[in-house]
């Protein structure tokens, strides 16, 4: 225990327990890390020396920052096959200059062929981003879900049972970002000079594990409406 309660009924913290605790959830991350390299190593002598010499991964995952959603994992992919990055709700804004970075290095350096955009059933920032409690600084960041609530707002109101409504918000949430991805600048280059680059939407279904493919697979920008399709060549103004 923690805590124990004194004399006048006063909750005492035990801050050796604590201290202890801590060390032992610590100790444990060294130890496991010590216990898969034996096991990669026993697998393959030269894994570490072959990781080493660089990646070349075809696909770039975008995905909550949830820690039931390992990229990995759920793709049954080997570390150096797939270059993640994760945020809160698997937001794509054009103004966060961290996916972006991520986005330009995985499309321009990389190579990546495949985009994937992945949300999962559960969401907590979807589920925070349906409220209109005020959780903090992150409220900032939901605004972006709330957005996509807005866009959708007729169906999603038709909606009567709250955990579908949710589920229903996570599904479009996706779409949504996949949408924004195919009207970044990094993107519709890409599009010009290549034809092996896809962007896909998916939601995990944590119950399952399986992934729900949403169908919403862009190679093109030709179905982002005229405002947002770049010109292919340079047209002189007049």
């Amino acid at each position: 225990m923690s805590t124990q309660e004194n004399t006048n009924g006063k909750a005492v913290i035990d801050i050796n327990n604590i201290k202890l605790a801590q060390a032992n959830s610590y100790n444990t991350l060294i130890e496991n890390n010590a216990a898969w390299v034996e096991r990669k190593l026993a697998e393959d002598s030269e894994f570490f020396t072959n990781l080493a010499k660089g990646q070349s991964p075809e696909v770039l995952w975008i995905g909550c920052s949830d820690s039931r959603v390992p990229a990995n994992e759920v793709t049954g992919t080997k570390p150096g096959e797939v270059f993640v990055h994760r945020n809160i709700a698997n937001v794509c804004v054009h103004s966060d200059m961290n996916m972006l970075s991520v986005l330009d290095y995985a499309v321009n350096v990389l190579k990546v062929k495949h985009v994937i955009v992945a949300g999962h059933y559960g969401c907590g920032g979807v589920a925070a981003a349906m409220s209109n409690k005020q959780f903090g600084l992150i409220d900032n960041w939901l605004r972006h879900i709330k957005d996509v609530y807005r866009l959708h707002a007729k169906e999603l109101d038709a909606i009567a049972d709250e955990a579908d409504r949710v589920k229903r918000l996570v599904e479009l949430n996706v779409s949504e970002q996949v949408y924004n991805l195919c009207k970044t600048t990094i993107i519709q280059n890409a599009w010009k000079e290549r034809h092996d680059l896809e962007v896909h939407g998916w939601v995990i279904d944590l119950a399952s594990g399986l992934v729900k493919d949403q169908q919403v697979t862009s190679s093109s920008p030709h179905n982002l409406g005229y405002v947002y399709e770049f010109a292919t060549e340079e047209v002189a103004a007049h």
